[in-house]
């Protein structure tokens, strides 16, 4: 079995000077990806490998998550990733080792979204409609699938689960 996470970089400042590339976190884009590093720790959930556009939001938000998991996975920073179409980034996790059983991508909008749609051929209902509502920054989709990497296609992969950064959010407030 392989495992896929499919991951919205976090919220970002709006603007830079420098341009879109060097958009940097939003506070609460850094404390949402610390949100999300603590839940895949918290689920078993360790990549082998985390690919990554090379944009400062994307990298921004896999230091943040990787710190978290306590591990750092082998990382592949792409500029091909960078606003990449959901194919372009389908071709980057068939590059992924065989030896990889879990990849973590952390990529932009639309892109991912359309992704994740492309790829869901069934899961868990719930999960499903809350990623059908949209993909919010700092969202999570994780799949299983029963293929190598180089056999991911459209609805190949099971959505385990959907989380996003609001429902963690909330889980973390105090009643």
């Amino acid at each position: 079995m392989r495992r896929l996470i499919l991951l919205r970089h976090a919220k970002a400042l709006p603007t830079s000077p420098e341009g879109d590339r060097a958009r940097v976190l939003a506070e609460r884009g850094r404390a949402d990806a610390e949100r999300a590093g603590k839940w895949l720790r918290a689920h078993a959930i360790a990549p082998d490998m985390a690919l990554v556009s090379d944009s400062a939001r994307t990298r921004e938000t896999a230091e943040i998550v990787l710190r978290e998991l306590g591990r750092v996975p082998h990382v592949r920073v792409d500029p091909k990733l960078y606003h990449a179409e959901p194919w372009g980034l389908l071709r980057a996790i068939r590059s992924a080792p065989q030896g990889c059983r879990t990849v973590l991508l952390i990529g932009h909008n639309p892109g991912v979204a359309e992704l994740a749609e492309a790829l869901a051929g069934g899961g868990e209902r719930d999960a499903l409609r809350l990623m059908e509502a949209g993909f919010p920054t700092a969202a999570m989709a994780v799949f299983t699938f029963d293929h190598e990497w180089t056999e991911l296609g459209e609805q190949t992969g099971r959505l385990e689960r959907f989380v996003t950064a609001r429902s963690l959010r909330e889980a973390a407030a105090p009643d």
